[in-house]
């Protein structure tokens, strides 16, 4: 018995068809059936029996299956931890991020992370908080910028900065500068509103933050891309509530405000996934941006 013979067994149970098998394992069908039959001689047991056009496994199978998963994961640990080292680590590194945060604040400590890790493999993936969360369980990410609260027990969260989310009105005529000015509350009741989807982090801050001032709205609009949604209120459509980062040109369309003594803000944190045997170059990125996002 071989890796090779354990790795055709799970391919094969997690593949749809044994093409499909064996193009996972850069290999012919013929080769993978060939290994198949010699593990089966070699353990005098019957591992796949065919079922109209399909093989389907036998109890036996899925057993040997559970201990080949085990020996993979005692490997993938043992090479993990004999090549964990954060300066020389060329594997692939999947950072995941909200659009806003990626276009406003990561650009410069992108830069200088590129600088303190040359052989950084970068994949930057933009999602919401809730697909970077769930992309983190699964480890599809190795690193992800998130959106305060969230609760997971299979994550390990790095509080960074707060920023203030501030009511954006249409304006017919341009505007310079960054000057926020001041609404009473009673003003935006029943005003238009365009907003984040209602299944996201953002948009239940803000229906939470205007129900608390009992405010009623009529939302005209759902838009995910903060830059649409400045582009619309630009044209008039209807208020919005965006983060303060992302209203920083000095030259727009609409006026910046803040609802008079109130204030809403949402936290932005790093969230890894909480492993064993933590990647060492996770590890050292997250505490880089830490202090880098943090100033």
């Amino acid at each position: 018995m071989d890796l090779r013979q354990l790795d055709s067994l799970l391919a094969v149970l997690d593949s749809p068809t044994m093409t499909r098998a064996a193009d996972s394992l850069h290999l012919s069908t013929a080769a993978v059936s060939l290994q198949l039959r010699a593990l089966a001689s070699e353990l005098g047991v019957e591992l796949f029996v065919r079922s109209g056009r399909k093989l389907a496994p036998t109890p036996a199978a899925r057993r040997l299956a559970e201990h080949a998963r085990a020996v993979n994961l005692r490997l993938r640990q043992a090479k993990e931890e004999f090549s964990n080292d954060a300066g020389s680590d060329t594997r692939p590194f999947h950072f995941a991020t909200g659009a806003t945060t990626l276009i406003y604040r990561l650009g410069r400590p992108f830069r200088a992370l590129r600088k303190r890790f040359p052989h950084l493999d970068l994949h930057v993936t933009v999602l919401s908080t809730e697909e970077i969360v769930d992309g983190l369980v699964s480890r599809q990410s190795d690193l992800g910028l998130i959106s305060l609260p969230v609760r997971n027990e299979g994550l390990r969260i790095m509080p960074l900065f707060d920023e203030e989310l501030l009511v954006v009105r249409p304006s017919a005529t341009r505007m310079h500068g960054h000057h926020i000015g001041v609404v009473r509350p009673e003003e935006l009741d029943g005003a238009p509103f365009l907003l984040y989807p209602k299944q996201s982090n953002m948009r239940t801050m803000i229906d939470r933050f205007l129900d608390e001032l009992g405010l009623n709205r009529r939302v005209v609009m759902e838009a995910s891309d903060t830059e649409a949604i400045k582009g619309l209120v630009e044209s008039g459509f209807g208020y919005s509530i965006l983060p303060e980062y992302a209203l920083k040109e000095s030259n727009k369309f609409f006026n910046i405000l803040r609802i008079k003594g109130h204030r809403l803000a949402r936290s932005q944190a790093l969230a890894m996934p909480v492993v064993a045997q933590p990647r060492a170059l996770t590890e050292s990125v997250a505490a880089f941006l830490q202090i880098a996002l943090s100033d």
